[in-house]
């Protein structure tokens, strides 16, 4: 073996898992070569005019598209150069000594309606519609390219673009701000004391809190691995905000669970609901997740497929009542930031 090539990893782990390989194959006399590949511009390809990187989405999305606009398209044929890889018998790697579980759960196609994306800004909010792609799989595990998925997506939807360049800025914030691993983007947030009430939590997990949008969404996660982008954040703002528990065991949950799980994107995405990331929603926006329900599953029909027992006795009363959660949220995180 003469070399070996690699792509580019955001998250701390796999940075200095790297590290630990290249020292190796150093010492073997084995050269080593790592690329960009899991998103379109990283780490400082998308900065400020001082060099330093960006904390606030919109600005990042105007420099990002402009680079776009202004960059010539590149692309990497990689299904020509097959007959280049390291030849490796097939059975030599069991998945499951590489950590990896048989599942019952479906896996999402490759092949999207061009009419999918085209509606995606005016379908995507409502659950019971199939209005998303579900390709986060994919790009997660590269078996799409982010670079073709653009190409193809950039003349059609905006809005669905804009949701390819929020994954770029998150693995962007990673990389640069890497102490979100586990502590909040604004370090005043971790001042915040949790109540963490042990019932609650393992009744958010359950899918049963009372609050039919909320329990549907945990529900579709525990069965199928996916859940909904709009009920991702109606169920995280209520577990920050209703139950007052750390964003942490939130995010540690969907990524125990989600079949799209990143790190980048998990972490803003968490942060984001609970206030205390870059560019997140403020401490005094709680979501109320029966206007949510009302508003984007006005027929239930998302609700009735993932809860059978709602509407009898066997569905259970909300643990917790919205305005006095909503009440005590604000004036916690107030009294915790002030």
């Amino acid at each position: 073996m003469k070399a070996v090539y690699y792509n580019h990893d955001y998250e701390p782990y796999a940075i200095q898992r790297d590290r630990t390989m290249k020292d190796f194959l150093t010492g073997k006399g084995i050269s080593s070569f790592s690329f960009k590949d899991q998103c379109y511009f990283e780490k400082l390809e998308v900065c400020k005019k001082d060099g330093n990187p960006y904390t606030v989405y919109t600005p990042y999305k105007n420099a990002w598209l402009e680079r776009f606009t202004l960059q010539p398209k590149e692309n990497f044929p990689s299904e020509h150069l097959l007959n280049n890889l390291y030849p490796v018998p097939q059975s030599s790697i069991a998945l499951d000594k590489l950590g990896f579980l048989d599942a019952v759960v479906s896996f999402p196609s490759k092949k999207v309606d061009t009419a999918l994306f085209k509606n995606y800004g005016d379908t995507r909010d409502y659950p019971e519609r199939m209005g998303t792609s579900r390709l986060g799989v994919h790009l997660r595990f590269g078996t799409i390219s982010i670079r073709k998925l653009i190409y193809h997506v950039e003349p059609l939807n905006a809005t669905f673009l804009n949701e390819l360049i929020w994954r770029d800025f998150y693995m962007m914030i990673l990389s640069n701000f890497p102490h979100v691993v586990g502590k909040s983007f604004k370090p005043a947030y971790d001042q915040i004391q949790w109540i963490n009430d042990a019932y609650h939590t393992q009744a958010w997990k359950e899918g049963n809190t009372g609050y039919p949008l909320v329990d549907a969404g945990m529900r579709e996660l525990l069965e199928t691995g996916y859940m909904h982008n709009r009920v991702r954040m109606v169920v995280a703002s209520f577990f920050t905000k209703h139950l007052l528990a750390d964003w942490r065991i939130g995010e540690a949950w969907f990524a125990k669970h989600l079949l799209d799980f990143e790190l980048s994107s998990n972490n803003g995405g968490w942060q984001w609901a609970a206030g205390s990331g870059c560019d997140a929603a403020p401490y005094f926006r709680v979501f109320n997740p029966v206007l949510q329900q009302e508003k984007f599953d006005k027929s239930m029909h998302y609700i009735k497929t993932w809860i059978p027992e709602f509407g009898t006795p066997d569905y259970p009363i909300p643990i917790v009542e919205h305005e006095f959660a909503r009440k005590r949220a604000i004036e916690t995180y107030k009294k915790y930031l002030s």
